[in-house]
């Protein structure tokens, strides 16, 4: 069945439970930093997040918890993560389990959009936190800024790190005469950009049983003016320097032109 058939949320879980399969197998993940105690952020992130000592944090979108634990690992106090893939979630609570957190970490399988809903802390925490590439997979940014407000206790943040969505306007597989990249999709289209994956950014190159994908461009300005009127204050705006500190599948979209768009 083609995603339109299934649905987006449907179509998008499929792959994404087909791609954790992939993320935990050979070639995959290299988690022995993690088990060792020793993993570490992005250089972004390390430059950009507050100390984490005795923080309550909500992770949102957040795959296998390889992040999430790291969050841990660096002194966050509890934290709960939520995701809408059943294997994503079973393996994170595995995970937990064998490196001691299962007492310090929930995670929680649902759909973003019913966050609010499916975490009783909701209104609790000081810190959502949301990193590379989660926000494309949504098609509502506005619903997501107000689950995000929700979240927190007052005065409490959020983190965003991600490639910046101009970033998937570009197509860096279809060089024009130039050698500039060529045209991928328009930034302002609100329609879904349909696209038939051929490459995991772990793996590589791969055949997806569950290949057609739904993702969304959202502009920084609706991103932030989405969170200012969910009741939120925006107190930094930081850009990366180095494409070298971004991780790859988020720097730059490659791959044939998208289904539709």
């Amino acid at each position: 069945m083609t995603g339109n058939q299934l649905g987006w949320r449907e179509a998008n879980r499929a792959h994404w439970d087909e791609r954790t399969a992939l993320h935990l197998g050979t070639g995959g993940y290299n988690f022995a930093a993690l088990r060792e105690g020793r993993a570490q952020f992005t250089a972004i992130e390390r430059d950009e997040l507050p100390p984490l000592g005795g923080k309550r944090i909500v992770h949102l979108q957040c795959h296998f918890g390889a992040d999430t634990l790291k969050l841990l690992q660096h002194g966050a106090a509890s934290v709960v993560g939520l995701d809408f893939s059943g294997p994503a979630i079973d393996a994170a609570r595995a995970l937990a389990g064998e490196l001691g957190f299962a007492a310090r970490v929930r995670f929680v399988e649902a759909d973003l959009y019913d966050a609010a809903a499916v975490i009783p802390e909701t209104g609790t925490f000081d810190m959502v936190y949301v990193t590379w590439g989660a926000i494309c997979w949504l098609p509502d940014i506005k619903r997501w800024c107000e689950i995000v407000a929700r979240m927190l206790r007052p005065g409490c943040s959020l983190y965003l790190a991600d490639g910046h969505p101009a970033a998937l306007v570009l197509d860096d597989a279809a060089a024009t005469s130039d050698g500039m990249p060529g045209f991928y999709a328009p930034y302002f289209s609100r329609d879904p950009v349909i696209y038939c994956e051929s490459e995991d950014y772990i793996v590589g190159n791969t055949a997806f049983q569950h290949a057609e994908t739904h993702t969304w461009i959202h502009p920084v300005g609706e991103i932030i003016t989405g969170l200012i009127e969910a009741g939120m204050r925006l107190d930094w705006l930081a850009r990366c320097r180095s494409l070298a500190h971004v991780p790859h599948s988020h720097a730059r979209r490659r791959g044939p032109v998208p289904l539709a768009g």
